[in-house]
């Protein structure tokens, strides 16, 4: 049987090629080339406005680049068939509308649907996966309530439930950690982590948290208005200097001896610091 986490195939690498984007008439990306392999985590980070959301759903296949090209495999996303993009990649937008009720249980069970038989009938594996991941990710008392009646924390855990529930090798999370609780959002990335270090899985995320991503991320995309872009390790692309250009905010790091972090200069309060910028 295959556990929750292993997809059926390793992720095949996602290449972007002189990747351009335009909002209008003004540039977000021009000419960006990197690759994405299984075993990364990839952290995206900018100021809002920058087009972090807008290239994650190019990634995804649901948008069409300005110029240049993404493969998955070789191939645009875009042109393979939606049944079996859905068996490769995964995709968590940034917000999540319910339309009807549902038992956090089935909204889960979505996930599962490109797996499913042709007559739509779910087995004991489909029912494993969901319940695993429903462990996994700290759902088990919230199983049979109604998703309409959950907080946005906790709606947002059931997203990201049935996005890992589709058991696909490349993932894209668009602020998967929006709306939780610190606990909660160690607890997801430590999950995404897991499985990245295992190798099949190539994960791709927008957070807004420099320390959580910098902890986390082994490669980081650092964007700006001004048209910088950088990427590489998380550790030499996520620095003071260059998160101080990008936020448009003096950045500095702060050590204990144990622990470093990147705080906004001058910050006194826990609100002042400028880890976070929404």
């Amino acid at each position: 049987m295959t556990s929750w986490n292993q997809p059926v195939s390793p992720c095949p690498p996602l290449v972007l090629q002189s990747l351009q984007l335009r909002a209008g008439k003004r540039a977000l990306l021009d000419g960006l080339s990197l690759t994405m392999q299984a075993g990364e985590l990839w952290c995206i980070v900018g100021p809002n406005g920058v087009g972090k959301s807008t290239l994650m759903s190019v990634l995804a296949g649901l948008r069409k680049p300005d110029g240049g090209a993404v493969l998955l495999d070789g191939r645009a996303p875009l042109e393979i068939a939606p049944a079996a993009l859905a068996l490769r990649r995964a995709y968590l937008p940034q917000a999540v509308h319910d339309t009807f009720s549902m038992s956090v249980r089935d909204a889960v069970a979505v996930g599962r649907h490109p797996h499913l038989s042709g007559w739509g009938w779910s087995g004991r594996e489909d029912d494993a996966v969901v319940a695993a991941v429903i462990r996994e990710l700290d759902l088990d008392g919230l199983a049979g309530r109604d998703v309409l009646t959950l907080s946005g924390g906790e709606r947002q855990r059931v997203s990201l439930a049935a996005t890992l529930a589709q058991q696909a090798p490349l993932l894209l999370l668009d602020e998967p950690a929006a709306h939780l609780d610190l606990r909660h959002q160690i607890m997801v990335l430590e999950t995404l982590a897991r499985l990245a270090r295992a190798g099949r899985h190539a994960v791709v995320v927008i957070l807004h948290d420099l320390n959580l991503a910098r902890r986390y991320a082994t490669h980081a995309l650092l964007l700006a208005e001004d048209g910088l872009c950088l990427h590489g390790p998380a550790s030499e692309v996520l620095t003071p200097a260059y998160c101080s250009h990008a936020l448009r905010t003096p950045i500095v790091s702060v050590s204990d001896g144990h622990h470093t972090a990147l705080i906004a200069e001058g910050a006194t309060h826990p609100e002042q610091d400028g880890n976070r910028y929404d």
